[in-house]
């Protein structure tokens, strides 16, 4: 009599699912890069028209907010007051120059004279000295003239340059004179226009750490292109380039101002617009740059998940640097010829076998199939915690610094807030 069924053979164990990634490959190279900031456009001349004598306003002679030419009459005031005083100064000139007329005709007469000894030395002295005071009168009296010529043509009010006319301050019939309240209005010149921006001492010290560093190169002589995206995204179709900047900090603000000078014939750029300035000629040599997405931040320190040559992923802590585009650059902590796991890599651990199913560009574009179904595509710089399996390292490097270089993709638009050089931060 036998028994059966009652033990089975033991079940295999099924391995572990391997986790579908996507990965990209590390390749070092010089890489352009912006350097963006948040400016303000400003007139490259800003002129005040104001009254230079005393009188009344007859009238207005140019349209509000329109563009005036140089030397196009803007205002006339009140001339008969002014046309009176330059004839009045005509004639005092007149009579200086027949009293100098007859001092000079009884010089002749005295001076033969004077040497026959038929008169004194004091006629002779006395004719000379009329002489000159008709000749000292007669200056007097043309610089009368040529004063009341001036205040005459001073009625007249013109613009100095080619510009947008403000509007008027003040209107027919108003009492002018100098000074305060002899203000009318404004002629901005917006073609050249300037484009003004502030760098903060901390990122000027960054700046030039990095290029002590070999991490970033400045172009020669600091002669950037600036290019303008304007705030609905646009961009300005003419490059800039700087032209100016502060030799000394503000006490006030710790930052410096840069200006840069664009050419603006449409008129497209008008004073006191905020706008994204991006400087072009910036090089980040032999830098390493991978997707964002591929970028995990821990409790101490930024890390990335690098597949071995058996197919296993390690944790490995980098030093992070600025964004570029889609990109972010790592400093430290990666070689030529790794590859580092873009998407699916918050649900890894170390040791865990991968699949590749895809590659990507540093960018993080795709080189050829689409990613499986189990690829997901994490934020960059997710905050994602590895395993217990994983443990930090003492001595893990520091997070991403506050100041970031970048391309205008993904932007919001320029606020008034973030004037005088703020810049975005990656996400935390």
């Amino acid at each position: 009599m036998s028994f059966s069924g009652g033990c089975s053979e033991p079940q295999e164990e099924k391995p572990p699912p391997v986790a579908e990634v996507t990965a990209v490959s590390i390749e070092p190279r010089d890489h352009p890069i912006e350097l963006e900031f948040v400016a303000e456009t400003r007139s490259s001349r800003h002129v005040e028209i104001r009254a230079r004598v005393s009188g009344f306003l007859d009238k207005r002679l140019y349209t509000e907010g329109e563009v005036v030419q140089a030397g196009q009459k803007m205002y006339q005031m009140d001339r008969k007051p002014f046309e009176a005083a330059l004839q009045s100064a005509e004639g005092q000139l007149a009579q200086q120059q027949a009293r100098l007329q007859v001092a000079e005709a009884t010089l002749r007469r005295v001076r033969p004279l004077a040497e026959k000894n038929a008169l004194s030395k004091k006629n002779l002295d006395d004719a000379t000295g009329a002489v000159q005071q008709a000749s000292a009168a007669v200056l007097a009296a043309e610089g009368e003239v040529r004063t009341a010529k001036l205040n005459l043509s001073y009625t007249t009010l013109r613009s100095p340059l080619h510009g947008l006319a403000s509007f008027s301050l003040r209107h027919e019939g108003s009492y002018l004179s100098p000074g305060e309240g002899g203000l009318l209005t404004y002629v901005d010149q917006i073609d050249p226009i300037w484009g003004i921006f502030s760098v903060s001492e901390n990122q000027m010290l960054k700046y030039r750490s990095e290029i002590e560093r070999g991490l970033l190169k400045f172009p020669p002589l600091n002669r950037f292109e600036v290019q303008i995206t304007l705030a609905d995204g646009s961009l300005f179709p003419h490059i800039g380039y700087i032209d100016f900047s502060e030799p000394s900090f503000s006490e006030e603000t710790g930052t410096f101002l840069v200006r840069t000078q664009f050419t603006n014939p449409e008129g497209v750029l008008r004073p006191g617009q905020f706008v994204r300035a991006q400087l072009k000629g910036a090089v980040r040599p032999n830098s390493v740059l991978v997707p964002q997405r591929s970028v995990l931040q821990g409790a101490k320190s930024h890390y990335v998940w690098v597949i071995n040559k058996e197919g296993k992923v390690g944790r490995r802590d980098v030093e992070v640097g600025d964004w570029q585009g889609d990109g972010w650059f790592i400093n430290h902590g990666l070689v030529a010829g790794e590859r580092v796991v873009v998407d699916g890599a918050v649900r890894l651990s170390p040791g865990t076998a991968i699949k590749v199913v895809d590659a990507l560009t540093p960018s993080g574009d795709q080189t050829g199939t689409k990613p499986a179904a189990g690829a997901s595509a994490t934020p960059a710089a997710s905050i994602a915690e590895p395993s217990e399996e994983a443990s930090v390292k003492p001595g893990d490097l520091p997070s991403a610094p506050d100041l970031q270089v970048s391309g205008s993709e993904n932007r919001a638009p320029p606020s008034e807030k973030q004037f005088r050089g703020s810049r975005e931060k990656p996400p935390e």
